[in-house]
């Protein structure tokens, strides 16, 4: 890209008003209902569309292929494409690397007012376009999608703005006579290499977004189950004038792209949001190339959850019951936060827990995402179908009791009924191993061992994402929330376990569960800028003596 001539900031530019962006309901009859319906018949309608690698601003057809089905039908696909090599990536990191002078070095009023530009035309022309993407490719249902890639991604960009005015105007709070200190945040040096995952199309936005907000240049291996949104947002954000170089797209084996951006003598930092096997596989393999690297890679995670609701003798059950149910089964359980681990008053759960949830469940019905008064549709894969058979079918052979749900079909769509275990060992394989889909497994704990309770859930997974406690006894709340301080990045009192709001919830867990540098927050922008001190004198000393030295 060619050098862009700097002409000076004239003027301490503030910002727009950033506020969340509001939430559409879509419902019947409504105009944004007619008009999101129109843009999934017609998505549907027109058939696989085809997506290239983008490196440099040049659309690249490999001519190696590969295809995102809908998980709803997967006898269809939403696109067809293009796989990157090792070369390409290669080709994408030089691209980078020769734009990275001109995009950090643009005024950060200019780079601001690009992504403020990318979230309006979010928001407007391209919102149902992007979320008919998101709900055919990636199975979500219309309120999924709406919070999901219109609102969310909307506010993972706005309101990086904000956070990153609030960072640079962070500068140190003293000077010394005749002195003048500032901070400069720099972006890091080499590039930024982005690996997002399929179930959430803002997590994709983010993972590129935020690095590039304060200058560096990133390349972005997406999911090949999100192919189409993502590839839609980087479309955005060409029309919002983001210069070609900044961000590469490179769609194809994870194995081959990833290996070679890490071994590559520029690379800077990984943001990564998947599984944890493989977070901590690229770890170790990125220690292991240490003395390749320019500097020390920053590293940056969110990997999984085996997310906990703890409902205390004293809850209020029917909110209790109905936020267990969005937190478990919306979006199939495909959440890092979803709901996992359910513990309930064993008085509580005999009399009236058990049966107000089975009840609410049986009313749940699943089917493709089109028909919109579903409130669930399908797992993404088969791999994610066959992975929850398994781990239903294990429970069982542990003795966990399945009180309604356990069955799937996937001969159309990979459709798997929400799912109720009860166990009376709370440490079963279900109330251990990640599932990923709509699986609650209870386990009724004595009354009088609500402490131990506690102690068991902060020990019995490697995970510590989301949690929440249940309870209108205060002390209760206080006593559970201390007991599980380090057992969630996340808590909630008497809302379910799902749900983060950037700007309200930054979002992440540690443990296993991730670095938890706190996405929706400005606590992750500090992970991507190398701060730089200036000390600047006026007025030069007139001797190397000191008073102290004088007789």
């Amino acid at each position: 890209m060619a050098s862009v001539p700097q002409a000076p900031v004239m003027g301490n530019f503030g910002l727009p008003p950033i506020k969340n962006e509001p939430m559409r309901n879509y419902e019947p009859k409504s105009d944004d209902r007619a008009k999101l319906q129109k843009a999934v018949d017609e998505m549907l309608a027109a058939g696989p569309v085809e997506v290239p690698v983008i490196i440099n601003g040049e659309k690249i057809k490999t001519g190696k292929t590969a295809k995102q089905l809908n998980p709803s039908n997967h006898a269809q696909a939403v696109c067809t494409y293009h796989e990157a090599d090792a070369a390409l990536v290669q080709k994408a990191i030089e691209g980078s690397l020769k734009a990275k002078a001109a995009w950090e070095n643009m005024p950060w009023n200019d780079r601001a007012a690009i992504f403020l530009k990318a979230a309006d035309l979010l928001a407007h022309k391209y919102r149902y376009k992007v979320m008919a993407a998101t709900m055919i490719g990636q199975g979500k249902n219309v309120w999924q999608a709406e919070i999901d890639a219109a609102a969310e991604a909307c506010d993972f960009f706005r309101f990086g703005v904000k956070y990153v005015h609030d960072l640079y105007s962070t500068q140190p709070p003293e000077n010394s006579p005749n002195t003048w200190n500032r901070t400069e945040y720099r972006p890091l040096e080499g590039f930024v290499l982005a690996v997002s995952p399929f179930n959430f199309t803002a997590i994709g936005g983010n993972l590129f977004a935020a690095p590039a907000l304060v200058g560096n240049v990133v390349v972005w291996k997406p999911s090949p189950m999100a192919i189409y949104s993502n590839y839609l947002l980087l479309e955005i954000f060409k029309e919002a004038g983001l210069p070609d170089g900044v961000l590469q797209f490179v769609p194809g084996p994870a194995e081959e792209i990833v290996g070679a951006a890490i071994n590559h003598r520029e690379f800077a930092c990984l943001h990564f949001t998947g599984s944890t096997f493989v977070f901590r596989n690229l770890w170790k393999q990125i220690g292991n190339n240490l003395d390749k690297y320019r500097g020390y890679p920053r590293i940056v995670g969110e990997t999984g959850g085996k997310n906990f609701h703890l409902v205390h003798k004293s809850a209020n059950v029917d909110a209790a019951v109905t936020q267990s149910i969005r937190a478990a089964f919306e979006y199939q359980g495909q959440k890092c936060s979803a709901l996992s681990r359910l513990y309930v008053p064993q008085s509580m759960w005999q009399g009236e827990f058990k049966e107000k949830l089975l009840k609410q469940i049986s009313e749940i019905t699943l089917g493709p995402v089109e028909e919109f008064q579903h409130f669930m549709g399908p797992v993404i894969a088969k791999h994610s179908f066959d992975k929850i058979m398994g781990l239903i079918d294990a429970a069982k052979k542990e003795g966990g009791q399945v009180l309604c749900g356990g069955t799937g079909d996937d001969s159309k769509g990979y459709y798997v009924q929400p799912t109720i275990i009860e166990t009376k060992d709370p440490k079963s394989v279900t109330m251990v191993n990640e599932i990923f889909g709509p699986v609650i497994t209870v386990y009724a704990y004595p009354d009088n061992e609500f402490e131990q309770t506690c102690q068991l859930i902060d020990t019995t997974t490697e995970y510590a994402l989301t949690g929440a406690i249940f309870s209108l006894d205060r002390h209760a709340l206080l006593q559970a929330s201390n007991l599980l301080r380090n057992a969630s990045g996340m808590m909630y009192f008497n809302d379910k376990c799902t749900g983060a709001v950037v700007g309200q919830q930054p979002f992440g867990g540690a443990r296993a569960s991730g670095t938890n540098d706190k996405a929706g927050s400005m606590a992750i922008f500090y992970r991507f800028v190398s701060a730089r001190t200036i000390k600047e004198t006026t007025i030069d000393p007139a001797h190397h003596l000191y008073p102290s030295n004088l007789q």
